[in-house]
């Protein structure tokens, strides 16, 4: 590989420009290439964000012998066919969650890429955050003590009224679950990464709170976009809008998690709290510069977002001195950071011999994220019974 790495984004939506955002922060990334779903669109799309090449489809970005590492922004369904294609082509990936549809995929996905030996991530992006590696630390370096009681909520209220739409609440595209899938995986990898214990059986209750909602007959389908007076047609919604799912960890911890996409005023609303034997720390995304300490003997705690105030392990994520604010854009570059970092060091073939920096998620852990989703899922369909989740 070159010294300067390049990159090719699949997909310019939501997420794809904070892609290109991220890598050019860096310095020593090229985002030479863009794909999309017709050439039209991925010509506007490059033009917009800079991007000297576009193609309109991604296996045609994949033949580009100039592309190193291949980011997939694309609809769920994508993620395995491309994601598979790149590493037959010995390209590096970095995909965003979920990593396919089926847990199935996923593990195809993990096998292939171990074997062709290149490097593959899944954008679980809120590890990034400085307090999120701070409250890890916290449990590593046992302030918080054993954790006991790991919980919290991720809700968010754009798919409020009847007249929201989006290509996620269609299971041919986003798989089978919605809310779990789509917000409820990023907590339940939060959760393992900050409290370092893994989830390893579930008990889910599922709901639909809009049963059904009107599908535009001709675009509004965007991740965010509500379709007010738009033509449309009636659907019987059949994937969840509203989940709640007591959790069982394999260090003993118990905990639960509140999952929705129905919540009025809820914009982001990621909250976690692990409850330790010594103290508690609950960090809340729409509030991200701050990380709560509860104590039981002496008065509970406020820490700012501030380097000198860190540990010293993990100092270096906050990149700005206290009173400096970082945003979700920042997390998300933290996250590149340590991606790029460990491609820069990969050999050809093979893979690095040190463990790789704490906010990368492999292919490993978004199959993870997958078995889950699949066992809450599966308990909800029993009737809401404990679960095993797989492996």
């Amino acid at each position: 590989m070159s010294a300067r790495i390049r990159a090719g984004l699949v997909g310019a939506g939501f997420i794809g420009p904070w892609h290109v955002d991220a890598l050019r922060r860096l310095g020593n990334v090229d985002v030479v290439a863009l794909a999309g779903s017709r050439q039209d669109s991925a010509q506007a799309a490059a033009d917009k964000l800079g991007i000297a090449r576009a193609y309109g489809d991604y296996q045609a970005l994949l033949d580009d012998g100039e592309v190193d590492v291949v980011h997939i922004a694309a609809p769920n369904q994508l993620h395995h066919p491309v994601a598979m294609a790149a590493i037959a082509r010995g390209k590096h990936v970095v995909c965003d969650k979920p990593l396919a549809n089926t847990a199935a995929q996923g593990r195809e996905l993990l096998d292939a890429a171990r074997e062709a030996g290149v490097f593959h991530a899944v954008t679980f992006n809120y590890r990034g955050n400085p307090l999120v590696q701070q409250a890890r630390q916290m449990v590593i370096n046992a302030s918080v003590g054993r954790p006991t009681f790991i919980h919290g909520r991720y809700l968010q209220d754009w798919l409020l009224h009847e007249t929201d739409w989006s290509w996620r609440l269609e299971a041919d595209k986003s798989g089978p679950s919605s809310a779990l899938a789509d917000i409820g995986s990023h907590w339940c990898d939060l959760a393992q990464h900050v409290a370092g214990c893994r989830i390893v059986e579930v008990l889910a209750e599922l709901g639909t709170a809009i049963p059904r909602r009107r599908k535009p007959t001709a675009g509004g389908a965007g991740t965010f976009g509500a379709n007010a007076g738009q033509e449309g047609e009636w659907v019987e919604m059949t994937m969840e809008d509203l989940a709640s799912v007591l959790l069982r960890f394999d260090n003993g911890a118990r905990g639960v998690v509140s999952v929705g996409q129905v919540c009025a005023g809820h914009k982001n609303d990621l909250v976690l709290e692990v409850c330790g034997t010594r103290s508690s720390v609950k960090w809340r995304q729409e509030a991200q510069n701050e990380l709560w300490i509860g104590h039981r003997d002496r008065a509970n705690e406020l820490l700012q977002k501030d380097p000198s105030l860190m540990d010293p392990a993990v100092s270096d994520y906050a990149r700005l001195p206290g009173g400096h604010q970082e945003a979700w854009a920042d997390a998300f570059g933290n996250l590149m950071r340590d991606i790029y970092a460990a491609i820069a060091r990969w050999p050809k073939g093979g893979k690095i011999d040190e463990a790789l920096p704490p906010t990368v998620a492999t292919f490993e852990d978004g199959l993870r994220a997958l078995n889950i989703v699949d066992a809450m899922l599966a308990s909800a369909a029993q009737g809401g019974v404990w679960t095993r989740v797989g492996s």
